[in-house]
């Protein structure tokens, strides 16, 4: 073998050109923690990965919503959506929140606009009754552009409790309590009223949203809904209502059906 010269450097003989693996390597891993958070359209955010899931679930449904195919319409790897979402529980909360922070939003632009709804049968309706139509009717139009999202209104609602529900969830149902308090009622009434007020709220959303069309190819009714598949001498009514029941009822009979539900607790206007 032969003996280095007494003089030369340690490092002498080596190829001053080859490259620094051990930097390279390092200055690799900074570059890739960099890249992991910003996806196809730019930096990642929470409210990008929130505002491109709910459009995933628009589209595709909720089925097709899970890490992967969300980092893959991000253009980013699974894993780096972990900082914005712990999992896909996380996830699932999130387009609730999305949902809550876009009613805020339309509530927001027309109390802008200073949107409110005629009294009815020329009547003036107390502030905190025409607040809630309003909260009411923006409800159903945020559920309606988001069908697919609705079922997590139900789902997450019975999951996560109450003190763990987002800013936004919370706002909404203070809102309704703020509203009942200034109708006057006390704590225990205001309970009672708020749970069917809820209850009323998203029923209705979900009768609306229920399938109806058994097939959607058939231009003829009865086929279309499907009826024939129901035994008449069973299911009567059902049968017979059927057809009315397959068109929405709409904001006008969610805010009819409100009253309804307020008046055994603060009858409403009278009516001419």
């Amino acid at each position: 073998m032969a003996r280095r010269k007494r003089d030369e450097p340690a490092g002498a003989g080596r190829d001053e050109r080859a490259p620094n693996r051990s930097a390279d390597h390092a200055q690799g891993r900074r570059t890739g923690r960099r890249a992991a958070d910003h996806g196809r359209y730019g930096r990642l955010s929470r409210e990008r990965v929130l505002s491109t899931a709910l459009e995933l679930v628009d589209r595709e449904g909720l089925s097709a919503l899970s890490m992967r195919r969300l980092g893959s319409e991000l253009g980013v790897e699974a894993m780096a959506l972990y900082r914005y979402a712990a999992g896909k529980d996380a996830l699932l909360d999130g387009l609730v929140e999305a949902l809550y922070l876009e009613l805020r939003e339309r509530l927001d632009e027309g109390a802008e606009e200073g949107a409110r709804p005629p009294a009815k049968g020329g009547a003036e309706e107390p502030g905190w009754r025409s607040e809630l139509h309003r909260i009411a009717r923006a409800t159903y139009q945020v559920a309606m552009a988001h069908p697919e999202v609705v079922p997590l209104l139900a789902t997450r609602m019975l999951a996560v409790p109450l003190a763990r529900r987002a800013p936004a969830v919370l706002s909404a149902q203070e809102d309704i309590l703020r509203l009942l308090a200034a109708a006057g009622l006390d704590e225990d009434t205001a309970a009672a009223a708020y749970r069917a007020v809820s209850a009323w709220l998203l029923g209705y959303v979900f009768a609306d949203l229920q399938a109806m069309v058994d097939n959607p190819d058939e231009p003829e009714a009865a086929f279309r809904l499907g009826l024939y598949r129901m035994p008449a001498h069973d299911f009567p009514e059902l049968r017979a209502i059927t057809p009315a029941l397959a068109e929405r009822g709409g904001p006008q009979g969610l805010t009819e059906g409100l009253d309804a539900v307020l008046d055994p607790w603060v009858p409403g206007p009278p009516q001419d």
